[in-house]
């Protein structure tokens, strides 16, 4: 009686009761977008509805037993957790494939999609991992074992295809750059091998962030250019690519003339480098991206090309995205009301997957832009108070388990919502406990109770 006690006098109440009140508003909209008037309980199970009240229950359940489990389990158990999540992501490829993806194991709509429980094990194994590592003693091993955790899971979610998933698992690289896990080993090792040239240190972990930034410009222009096929050799599929690169190749040609007329020798072995690894890198990303770009599907590619504007089919192939900036914007200021969405009622079939993927919309049209607020800051008020639980851990493990929940749950909130309003492409990322569906819920919801439990004992751990 008295370790209960002592659990929900240390449970962080503002998180659960933020957390509970997105499960309310979710089951509200779903129900208004999905009501059927032959079935008008919202306990009829044979309707969405019903079934979320189901994932709802199932995923408290399972919550309220991971609450109740001793937090080191999650520390020992997190890698056979681990491989046993990537057994079911290599599993889930030899299933019949649902809406052009194997991301499913079940019979029909009652199934899990093992990559929302990756998220999970990866946290986990990953904040065992470098939660034992000397920071100060970080070499290209280390570092290279923290991107292999990441980067298989992500491997094995692309040959669903899950791009959605996939660009969610980039939120750990966010996750090491907090921990201080640059890359700085690898650059390293790669500037040693040049004859007379040591470095004890580079510049790359303190300007990850602007690199980041600058890489994604890169990423973009290159398929702007390859559109519009501005390249040295006409008809070459990789025309854009090559444009980039042979400019880049131009700019460093001149920037290293520029500081051997006009700098000292030592000026000019350092930025020499630094030309070098940059034209190297900015090479690299841009071929990656314009041949994965010609790799993968056609309606992937239409995706990309509608959010950039490079072509235009409002009635056909953006369909989706059009009338999910249709159904927000009908909403005006204060909203149609509740259960009187027109443009995103399921009924009409105006928006698609109004109750998955486009969740938003409907619960836009029925509280316009004062109801949207309150929803925005709703998320926003969860996220940043998972981030004050991470900052507060006195456990590394706790600490970076805490901030990729935090990575996940902005990640999803900002695509989500980007998507509904024009600002993303349409990749089917579900909006945490709002959106139709079990996987979803009961993968955030072991999340969030995972990440109560570990802070509710954070002072009787000390590492």
């Amino acid at each position: 009686m008295r370790k209960t006690k002592s659990l929900t006098n240390n449970l962080d109440w503002p998180l659960l009761i933020g957390f509970l009140t997105l499960i309310c508003f979710g089951l509200m909209t779903i129900y208004s977008v999905a009501f059927n008037d032959e079935s008008p309980s919202i306990f009829s199970f044979s309707e969405k509805y019903g079934k979320q009240i189901m994932w709802i229950c199932l995923s408290l359940f399972l919550g309220v037993i991971v609450f109740l489990i001793d937090s080191d389990i999650y520390k020992k158990f997190a890698l056979p957790v681990y491989f046993v999540t990537l057994g079911l992501l290599v599993l889930v490829l030899f299933m019949p494939p649902i809406n052009g993806a194997r991301a499913w194991l079940g019979i029909g709509s009652m199934g899990i999609q093992p990559a929302e429980f990756a998220k999970t094990s990866t946290a986990l194994l990953l904040a065992r991992y470098i939660g034992g590592l000397n920071l100060k003693q970080l070499n290209s091993k280390k570092v290279f074992i923290a991107l292999i955790i990441i980067v298989i899971p992500m491997a094995l979610i692309l040959l669903q295809p899950d791009a959605g998933t996939f660009i969610v698992f980039t939120a750990f690289f966010f996750v090491l750059y907090r921990e201080g896990l640059t890359f700085d080993p690898f650059i390293l090792n790669f500037i040693n091998l040049i004859p007379k040239v040591k470095y004890k240190s580079t510049w790359i972990g303190s300007h990850f962030i602007p690199i980041l930034f600058v890489l994604v410009f890169l990423s973009l222009l290159t398929l702007l250019l390859g559109h519009k096929n501005i390249g040295i050799i006409p008809g070459v599929p990789l025309y854009g690519s090559l444009g980039i690169i042979v400019s880049l190749l131009l700019i460093s040609i001149a920037g290293i003339l520029f500081v051997q007329k006009f700098g000292t020798k030592r000026e000019l072995k350092k930025v020499r480098l630094i030309i070098i690894l940059s034209f190297i890198v900015a090479s690299f990303t841009s071929f990656i991206v314009e041949y994965s770009f010609v790799q993968i599907a056609d309606h992937q590619k239409d995706r990309i090309e509608l959010f950039l504007g490079l072509k235009e089919d409002p009635n056909g192939k953006d369909y989706n995205r059009n009338r999910a900036m249709a159904a927000v914007g009908s909403g005006g200021f204060i909203g149609k009301g509740y259960k009187n969405a027109s443009v995103s009622s399921v009924k009409t079939n105006h928006v698609p997957e109004s109750e998955t993927d486009f969740i938003f919309c409907p619960y836009a049209e029925e509280w316009g832009f004062l109801g949207s607020i309150v929803l925005l800051f709703l998320y926003l008020f969860v996220i940043i108070r998972i981030l004050i639980i991470a900052e507060r851990q006195r456990s590394s493990f706790n600490r970076i388990y805490a901030y990729s929940v935090g990575m996940f749950f902005f990640y999803h909130f900002a695509i989500n919502i980007g998507m509904n309003i024009g600002f993303a492409p349409v990749i089917g990322i579900p909006l945490p406990f709002f959106s139709y569906g079990g996987s979803s819920m009961m993968s955030f919801s072991i999340m969030v109770f995972i990440l109560l439990k570990l802070d509710s004992q954070r002072r009787h751990v000390l590492r």
